[in-house]
């Protein structure tokens, strides 16, 4: 075992498909001597050189509409957007194009282009790179969709990731680009549509992912000290989905809260608790809990940021609600 950051987990699942396939280049803004907004990259661009590590224009419309081409001409491009809320730019290339060109040619060609998208609030970037917009890609035919919430998944998925022939959202954690995480000596590609059970329990089961993981886990810890064993389940990926680790986990503790720190209204949360009633009905003993973050743009002071968006006592607070 090691210890590695998030962003370094991140890194090095890059590094090692880089030294496997020549086919795997990356682009976007900074990502070449400045080693990326926030340093994901450093070092790639002098171990690699320019062609393979490609800084862009400031233009998400080019670094995806690029990307889908150089993915459907036999490239393996990974692209970098500076932050998830600057998708809006790019959503043409990726919803129109990416997810659904396979489709529209009857399997005959492969879009292998993997989105990397810093996502989420807690480091005062403003309302306009905060965003936590999962709910937008999740919704769309055609896209795969991970989240990592440590730096062993961060590796894993990765390369699973840039194997798949598919286009893969990949989101990233700001907050937690510089938290270390206890990593193995070898680490192998983890399947999507696979969850991990970061915590087992037997009262209620916590689903989630990304940084509100490690919310859960400290709210299981403070819960078990008054009696209540909460399971934690870390999706890890959104879309292909692991229904079963779901399903198998409430029909174990027979009550279910799912948080994540998109705004409550219209988020992914809404399509994990209508799937957990519509499909575990007869296993509930209490309604589903959703916690998300409040119905507003996330705020630029610290303490309003952290009155939005939820934290360890909302889902304390939420699991007592069921009880």
């Amino acid at each position: 075992m090691r210890k590695m950051t998030y962003g370094e987990g991140i890194r090095e699942g890059l590094r090692s498909k880089m030294l496997e396939d020549p086919n795997v280049v990356l682009l976007g803004e900074d990502v070449g001597p400045y080693g990326g907004t926030f340093g994901v990259t450093k070092g790639l661009w002098e171990q690699f050189g320019e062609e393979r590590v490609r800084d862009t224009p400031i233009s998400e419309g080019i670094i995806v509409g690029a990307s889908v081409g150089a993915a459907a001409t036999g490239l393996r491009p990974v692209a970098e957007l500076m932050f998830i809320d600057f998708l809006t730019f790019g959503m043409d290339g990726l919803v129109n194009q990416a997810a659904k060109m396979r489709y529209m040619f009857g399997g005959k060609i492969s879009v292998p282009l993997v989105l990397r998208l810093p996502a989420g609030g807690g480091i005062s970037a403003g309302a306009q790179h905060s965003g936590s917009l999962e709910a937008w890609v999740t919704h769309v035919p055609g896209l795969k969709v991970v989240y990592p919430s440590n730096a062993q998944d961060a590796w894993g998925l990765m390369l699973t990731a840039i194997e798949d022939d598919n286009p893969v959202v990949y989101i990233e954690s700001k907050v937690l680009y510089s938290k270390k995480f206890q990593v193995d000596d070898t680490v192998a590609a983890i399947p999507f549509g696979v969850a991990s059970v970061k915590r087992e329990g037997s009262d209620v089961s916590i689903i989630t992912y990304g940084k509100q993981v490690e919310d859960a886990l400290s709210a299981a810890k403070a819960l078990a000290e008054e009696g209540i064993e909460a399971e934690v389940i870390d999706l890890r990926s959104l879309y292909p989905l692991d229904k079963e680790a779901i399903f198998a986990s409430v029909a174990k503790t027979h009550r279910a809260l799912v948080v994540t720190e998109e705004v409550k209204r219209g988020g992914f949360g809404g399509e994990l608790s209508a799937m957990i009633s519509e499909l575990c009905f007869d296993e509930l003993d209490a309604p589903v809990v959703r916690i998300g973050a409040l119905n507003t743009p996330v705020p630029y002071s610290p303490a309003l940021e952290a009155y939005v968006l939820p934290n360890t006592e909302d889902i304390i607070q939420g699991i007592k609600s069921m009880f």
